[in-house]
């Protein structure tokens, strides 16, 4: 790590993620840090720590994996005060970890997010893709116990996040949203990450299809 506020950061996430169940745990959030560092670098960013802070804390406070937001959004100005992080470091990290989630940006449209957040909510959503995307999408749907494929069940096009929550099959969650990230990339290093790791998945869709009619 690069340094001992990144240190304790990735102690706090992994105490508060390292036993999720839901494909949003700790090596999650370490990977989005990482692919977030290497997107910073081709941006010609330097000083990567608030990057790299967002992106290990960007699931703390997420209500798909713990139960009381408000109590965790305490505990976490409480922990980065102590860190002593500036007051504006500690609003953009927060405003950066409420509104990179693509179902935020249903309800509410894309947010104004600084170029920090920009990388972030990149980086996240290249970790929704490619072979680690397919296997957290099967994992989540067997978390909230939905069908991995029907036939019967169309993809749809959802306009709130309480649509988007609502389940569908594992399948279908490749054309409701990861398709669609691609052209959501706010970098250029990103967009590239993710088309090619959006054609690994094209790939396998067509394997499954072919699999399936057996």
């Amino acid at each position: 790590m690069e340094n001992n506020k990144l240190v304790a950061v990735r102690q706090y996430a992994y105490q508060k993620l390292g036993q999720d169940r839901s494909g949003h745990d700790f090596y999650h959030v370490e990977r989005v840090a990482k692919i977030a560092k290497k997107l910073a670098t081709e941006e010609n960013i330097t000083d990567t720590t608030l990057i790299q802070t967002a992106s290990y804390l960007h699931d703390v406070i997420d209500d798909k994996v713990i139960e009381n937001v408000e109590s965790e959004k305490r505990d976490l100005k409480k922990f980065l005060k102590k860190l002593e992080f500036s007051h504006g470091d500690i609003q953009e990290i927060l405003f950066i970890i409420e509104n990179i989630s693509y179902s935020k940006e249903l309800e509410y449209g894309k947010a104004e997010l600084s170029r920090a957040g920009k990388i972030v909510q990149d980086a996240d959503r290249i970790e929704a893709l490619g072979a680690i995307g397919i296997l957290r999408t099967a994992y989540y749907g067997g978390h909230t116990e939905s069908p991995l494929y029907d036939p019967t069940i169309k993809p749809k096009e959802f306009e709130t996040k309480a649509e988007y929550r609502e389940k569908s099959t594992v399948i279908n969650h490749f054309y409701e949203k990861l398709f669609k990230l691609p052209l959501s990339m706010n970098t250029a290093a990103g967009l590239k990450e993710a088309n090619k790791r959006m054609e690994f998945m094209e790939e396998f869709l067509k394997r499954f299809y072919k699999e399936w009619e057996v």
